[in-house]
């Protein structure tokens, strides 16, 4: 009777066993085994050596793959390690992408958005502080929008980058491909960046964001606080462009620039206000400029404002006016209509030239806030 329980038992344990032995040989010539679990570890160097450390690593991984987000290395790196070291040339932001593949052939993506700084550190101001502010209320005013660029991300909810060359360089035979690459949110700032570099044809990058579609208005008080690019062949604006412009074209659709600045050793200190609308067929203009007393505009922050009402914008540096556009006429009828913003940095075109020998790239446009305010 006992010899019969142990060999029931035994019996059992070889099944057992068999089962296990089967399980195991399946799972060794299994081809659909995919990854899982991917935490990638970046370490960017301190001494602005441009050298980045990258680490990474997932369930059931048999290779890595990481791309650099840098112009100059096209291809991605394949290792079986996920151990890789990287050397940027140039200062900028980078979006890198790191793939872990499963023997099945599928992978799990990471992308991480890094600043490298290579050389020395390029002046700029970073403290919120330093320049002027304007309130987060007005009398008889409603704050109907704002974008404090909190987080690390840039709310798609309110923008879209708008990417490449556009047509005839956006109109204006402008010099930049435009990438989402070169805009980044962090500590509370907008950032875009126009680097010096090849991509798409052009020998400069930059970035473009509007809210078309998304975040429209008509009339209001603008207010948007910000420290500009400097230097020749740069053209940082914050402007609007009407909300029909897909149905009328321009300048058919209107457009107004609460602020735009040419680089330059003669530009540096100076701000544009301005509006274009068509008349009968003709592109018309109207605009005055804001001479800073002293500085230029990228040594600390400046709130640009445009004040738009049924009768008439007015702009202002600093809550200092100094242009005022009447809008009655029929003329002007595409003031009395929706319009969405647009925000970038422009390199060379029509208007601000190349870049010459004086240019230091890259330059960077910093918003720190803008906001909408409505009549009550």
């Amino acid at each position: 009777m006992l010899n019969l329980k142990v060999k029931r038992v035994f019996a059992i344990l070889v099944l057992l066993g068999l089962v296990f032995v089967s399980s195991c040989q399946d799972e060794e010539i299994d081809s659909t085994i995919n990854p899982s679990n991917l935490v990638v570890d970046v370490i960017i160097s301190e001494d602005n050596s441009g050298n980045v450390e990258v680490a990474a690593v997932a369930d059931n991984a048999v290779g890595y793959e990481f791309y650099s987000g840098d112009n100059i290395t096209q291809e991605p790196l394949y290792k079986t390690s996920g151990i890789f070291s990287y050397k940027y040339t140039n200062t900028g932001i980078y979006l890198i992408q790191i793939r872990a593949y499963g023997s099945s052939g599928k992978y799990l993506l990471k992308e991480i958005q890094i600043t490298v700084q290579v050389g020395e550190d390029p002046p700029g101001p970073i403290d919120p502080e330093e320049g002027y502010k304007t309130p987060l209320s007005y009398p008889g005013m409603n704050l109907v929008w704002q974008d404090e660029f909190s987080g690390n991300i840039l709310n798609t909810a309110d923008w879209t980058h708008e990417i490449g060359t556009g047509n005839n360089g956006w109109g204006n035979n402008e010099l930049q491909y435009y990438r989402s690459q070169n805009s980044t949110v962090m500590n509370g700032y907008l950032t875009i960046e126009a680097r010096k570099e090849s991509y798409g044809g052009r020998s400069y990058t930059s970035s473009r964001i509007i809210t078309k579609n998304k975040q429209e208005f008509k009339y209001g008080r603008i207010d948007i606080r910000a420290v500009l690019p400097k230097g020749q062949g740069l053209w940082p604006a914050l402007w609007m462009l009407g909300a029909n412009i897909d149905q009328v074209g321009w300048p058919k659709c209107g457009e107004l620039d609460i602020m735009e600045l040419i680089g330059g050793s003669t530009g540096d200190n100076r701000s544009y206000g301005t509006i274009h609308w068509d008349n009968d067929g003709q592109k018309a203009d109207y605009g005055l400029s804001y001479t800073l007393p002293s500085g230029i505009f990228n040594d600390k922050f400046h709130v640009f404002t445009t004040i738009w009402d049924n009768t008439s914008i007015t702009w202002f540096v600093d809550d200092i006016q100094f242009a005022t556009a009447d809008i009655t006429p029929a003329a002007l009828s595409e003031f009395h209509q929706d319009a969405f913003f647009v925000f970038n940095v422009a390199v060379g075109g029509n208007w601000p030239g190349s870049p010459d020998a004086s240019t230091v790239f890259p330059q960077q446009m910093i918003v720190d806030y803008v906001r909408v305010f409505q009549d009550m």
